[in-house]
């Protein structure tokens, strides 16, 4: 199993903390909500056998300290900084990227706005509610868990969240990794900055639809196959394939399905890649035929 090196990089306002392992092509991991490089640790060896497994913690989350006040925070400003972390450690050639969750949202904001340094980019249920026929509900309930996150805290807050975007999960928790234990701790930590700088201003968000269609030979769109009857998570990533003229391609678990499966999630995502599923045909990222009959 390939071990992880650990580094940091100056962005501005911040020093974010990135974790490194394997080789081959650079594959950028972006976490979601207020998670950080741990949520993949479940999936990122076997990724790591067939590309350069890059995963970080975003700006003011865990181990990336900000340098500036804490305010709300921007998806351009995290996309700079995927897109400096990029340029740093893949600065000779295009990378694939996936993004999860909000960190779906940076990733494609990164390829509206730098798609020359991309050659493949996947996203996973990026909850833009904007993008649904009716998003005045999520925008109540969200601002709804903000001030239950800032009369009652983070325990109630995320009760309510959960509630309202529909989550009834039952039976037995999954099993976890040991890195993904440690992360719960640090992720513990980060709600404050998900609950009240984060959920509202990037669920608010609205992508760059032209940009996009532009660049929607390189995309793919992701749905979690248990995420069906939770609209604000499966509705956007199948509505905006639709608006770019192609569909969503559902993946196992549910929202957070890289830690439910990461072994059939990581296989799921390297087909992706290989531009064997998604919006249209593009470059390949990754090994070739032989490697990914490897994986089957």
């Amino acid at each position: 199993m390939p071990t992880p090196t650990t580094g940091t990089l100056k962005v501005p306002g911040a020093t974010l903390h990135y974790e490194k392992r394997g080789s081959g092509p650079v594959l950028l991991l972006i976490p979601g909500g207020a998670a950080d490089a741990g949520v993949y640790e479940g999936m990122a060896p076997d990724l790591a056998t067939r590309y350069t497994v890059v995963s970080y913690d975003p700006r003011g989350l865990s181990r990336s300290a900000l340098e500036e006040p804490l305010a709300d925070q921007r998806v351009e400003v995290w996309s700079d900084d995927a897109h400096r972390l990029l340029s740093a450690l893949s600065p000779d050639g295009e990378a694939c990227v996936f993004g999860s969750s909000s960190g779906a949202i940076v990733a494609l904001d990164l390829l509206a706005r730098h798609p020359g340094q991309l050659r493949r980019v996947v996203v996973h249920e990026p909850p833009l509610v904007e993008l649904l026929d009716d998003p005045a509900p999520y925008r109540a309930l969200f601002a709804e868990v903000r001030e239950t996150f800032r009369l009652h805290g983070a325990g109630p807050a995320m009760a309510r969240f959960s509630e309202g975007l529909g989550d009834r999960r039952t039976g037995a928790p999954t099993e976890l990794p040991p890195g993904i234990r440690e992360m719960a701790a640090r992720m513990h930590a980060n709600l404050p900055v998900f609950l009240e700088h984060m959920l509202c201003p990037f669920t608010a968000t609205t992508p760059d639809l032209p940009a996009l269609r532009a660049a929607a030979h390189k995309l793919g769109v992701a749905v979690g196959r248990d995420s069906r009857n939770q609209e604000a998570l499966y509705g956007p990533g199948t509505r905006l394939a639709e608006l770019l003229d192609g569909q969503a391609v559902e993946f196992p678990g549910g929202h957070i399905g890289c830690t439910e499966h990461p072994q059939e999630f990581a296989r799921r995502l390297v087909t992706m890649f290989n531009g064997d599923q998604g919006l249209s045909s593009g470059s390949p990222c990754g090994p070739g035929d032989e490697a990914r009959a490897s994986m089957a």
